[in-house]
């Protein structure tokens, strides 16, 4: 159940087409031990998302994220996550932590972060969130005090993807005390006094990921991103772009449950027959492929939107995330199950599944926080009219 069918849909163009073809024939070029994520520690997992970095640099495959074509980044990510959760974050971030300076920084600023972040040879982070500043982005406590031409930032970011191996943070703090037009974003090169990894956070989906203290960071006025106060527009901003693409992954995921259960449930035996001829069991492949189809739907369409030129696409990016990740989770369950006493061993593909999706309902904001977004919007509209 992979890309094929997806592609003939209108939200596609040849241009489109092409690439997800060329990239998929790259993929299937590379060595499947590369897509082994288990397993290392903090310093094998950092190595090998660097070396990921590189190589999709250097293959041209960052070039999506440089033009902000968030369909073909989508469709990126789908065909990564299918094979690698690792190899996923790897690119995800470089678009992530690229974004906010390819929709707000200056041409300065472009030239001199980005070349090195879409060759792969820098790697991005996105420093938004806190111990107590996750979905809530307003309760940002680091703080940025102005002197002259120079800012200095003091303050902890948690649940920082990249953190420590990072060469350049898009970092967000506080410059007032208004709860969302007193934020505003940094570049922040990694080569900073004052920068300190403070801990590295283990999940059960091994990726970098970190605790930062900032302390008096001084960096030039030429790091402000934007104006003084456009923090929390930035952010946002940033966030409708890749909450799609996060349900892409998720897609990426579900897809590759499909694959291996249907593979499974045809050749599996028990009671004499096929297990694929038990009515409950073509009912659970019945269920994962509508899901799938449906979460598709949802994502394509928030990418189509927003390349087709809206300047905003909360409410759509919210839909895709919400129900692309929830329902990739719930495929991810039922391929478990299907499995068996396999699917909970260590080692099988399905285990690894269930295991890396589980984090995309949290991160970029939770799914509460997707329902409350397309709520607030829809009853905003109803208002108006």
């Amino acid at each position: 159940m992979r890309l094929d069918a997806t592609l003939a849909w209108p939200f596609f163009d040849a241009a489109h087409r092409e690439q997800a073809e060329a990239f998929e024939r790259w993929l299937d070029a590379v060595p499947r031990e590369r897509f082994d994520d288990d397993g290392g520690d903090d310093a094998s997992v950092a190595a090998r998302t660097r070396s990921w970095a590189r190589d999709l640099g250097a293959g041209g495959w960052l070039a999506p994220c440089a033009r902000l074509d968030i369909r073909a980044v989508a469709l990126s990510r789908e065909q990564l996550a299918y094979r690698s959760a690792l190899a996923d974050f790897a690119f995800a971030m470089q678009g992530l932590g690229s974004g906010a300076i390819s929709l707000f920084g200056t041409a300065a600023q472009r030239e001199r972060v980005l070349p090195g972040i879409f060759a792969g040879t820098s790697l991005a982070a996105f420093a938004l969130s806190e111990e107590r500043a996750g979905s809530d982005v307003a309760a940002l406590a680091t703080r940025a005090r102005r002197s002259g031409d120079v800012w200095e930032i003091t303050g902890e970011k948690c649940w920082i993807s990249n953190a420590g191996i990072a060469d350049v943070y898009v970092l967000f703090a506080r410059t007032s005390d208004h709860p969302t037009k007193g934020l505003s974003a940094f570049i922040v090169e990694a080569g900073r006094t004052g920068i300190v990894q403070t801990r590295s956070i283990q999940t059960i989906s091994p990726h970098p990921l970190g605790a930062l203290r900032f302390s008096g960071v001084r960096v030039g006025a030429d790091a402000l991103l934007g104006n003084e106060g456009d923090g929390f527009r930035i952010a946002m901003a940033t966030l409708d772009l890749f909450r799609t693409t996060v349900g892409a992954a998720a897609l990426g995921f579900a897809r590759r449950a499909f694959d291996e259960s249907r593979a499974h449930v045809m050749q599996r035996e028990i009671y004499g027959a096929r297990l694929a001829d038990l009515q409950l069991v073509s009912g659970s492949i019945a269920e994962m492929a509508t899901e799938i189809d449906a979460a598709a739907l949802l994502v394509y369409r928030a990418a189509y939107t927003k390349d087709a030129g809206a300047e905003r696409v909360t409410r759509e990016a919210a839909m895709a995330k919400w129900y692309a990740t929830e329902a990739a989770g719930r495929v991810c369950d039922r391929a478990v199950q299907l499995f068996g006493g396999r699917g909970v061993t260590r080692g099988e593909i399905v285990e690894r599944l269930y295991r890396d999706v589980r984090a995309l309902r949290i991160y970029e904001g939770a799914s509460e926080v997707q329902q409350v977004v397309i709520a607030r919007s829809l009853l905003k509209e109803r208002s108006r009219g």
